[in-house]
């Protein structure tokens, strides 16, 4: 499975009407920007996550743990203290207050509050990141009361195997409903990547869900799959497509090359879609040129209808013992 990102409780120029055309099982939501704005009291006035969106599918918030971190917070055992992006007012982020703002949210599955190290980092580091993860692991559990809300714990360690395999069976030992890898897809080469997330769902158990924070590449997808994860998000799709780039069967097609000018092809001819077959090549390349946001729409359109499609081909590959043939075919259309 696939999930659209909609950071501030929109997938970027989509509506919920559009997430309901495509088939989307669940969209996620961005816990740190939804707490600064419009905050999550006024969220939960509005119905929840669910009534504010008027959307009856299910709704994953992460803990706004990656986002806090990429802002160089200073952090303690407490939690992490940091300046707002928005009016720079200072902010404390605990595990307890990321597991009372996803309730107040209302989300279907809420993610724990982890510790991001900056790769690559000494393995001291990295293991200290690992252990405040574990322990922040278990104070999100036992803050955790909200009736019909899944809360999904996170595997750390950087790319070192035995941390990952470690922190893997430690965050199971404490008991979620789900499990994520988190910390990967952040600039590490993909030699490094595999071994590492392999080291991890080696210890998660087969009857929760897998979960690879922020991988969107096709190669990733079907590797990550390889070895086991069942649930993925990104905002590659949508931002690739706000730049006039299409996911497509022969890899990645940027529109506004002049060569696409009188092109009355659909964007991708393997794959037709109603969304968005409809239009050329040259029609798109016309409104990216011209500066319309249609553009942008109609191929985030595409973009997310096309992953997935592959999400779902991986599925029944899977099912019917055709697996392997797939993977060798997405290696060879996209390396």
């Amino acid at each position: 499975m696939f999930m659209p990102v909609g950071t501030r409780g929109a997938v970027k120029t989509l509506d919920t009407a559009d997430m309901e055309a495509l088939g989307t099982q669940t969209m996620l939501g961005n816990t740190y920007h939804l707490m600064e704005r419009p905050g999550s009291d006024v969220i939960e006035s509005l119905g929840g996550l669910h009534g504010f969106l008027d959307w009856d599918g299910h709704l994953l918030t992460d803990s706004g743990g990656f986002q806090v971190f990429s802002l160089k917070p200073k952090v303690t055992e407490d939690g992490a203290t940091f300046k707002s992006i928005y009016d720079g007012a200072e902010q404390h982020l605990t595990p307890e207050r990321a597991v009372r703002v996803q309730e107040q949210l209302g989300a279907d599955i809420a993610m724990v509050l982890d510790v991001v190290p900056a790769l690559p980092a000494p393995r001291d580091e990295v293991r200290s990141a690992m252990e405040r993860t574990l322990r922040w692991a278990e104070r999100n559990r036992a803050t955790h009361t909200h009736p019909t809300q899944a809360q999904f714990g996170i595997v750390q360690g950087g790319i070192d195997v035995d941390l990952r395999a470690e922190s893997a069976a430690r965050t199971v030992e404490i008991g979620f409903d789900g499990y994520a890898v988190g910390g990967l897809s952040v600039g590490e080469t993909r030699d490094d990547m595999v071994p590492a997330l392999a080291a991890a769902t080696a210890e998660l158990p087969v009857d929760r869900p897998r979960y690879f924070m922020g991988l969107g590449d096709p190669i990733g997808l079907i590797e990550a799959v390889n070895n086991g994860i069942d649930m993925f998000d990104c905002v590659l799709p949508t931002r690739l497509a706000r730049h006039g780039t299409a996911l497509t069967s022969a890899g990645r097609l940027n529109l506004k090359r002049a060569e696409f000018e009188r092109d009355d092809r659909p964007i991708d001819p393997e794959f037709e879609h109603p969304l968005s077959s409809r239009y050329s090549r040259g029609y798109l390349r016309h409104l990216l040129k011209a500066g319309e946001p249609t553009a942008g729409r109609i191929i985030t359109l595409h973009n997310l209808a096309w992953l997935a499609d592959l999400t779902d081909r991986m599925r029944s590959a899977i099912q019917t013992g055709t697996f392997q043939d797939l993977r060798s075919e997405i290696h060879e259309r996209w390396s």
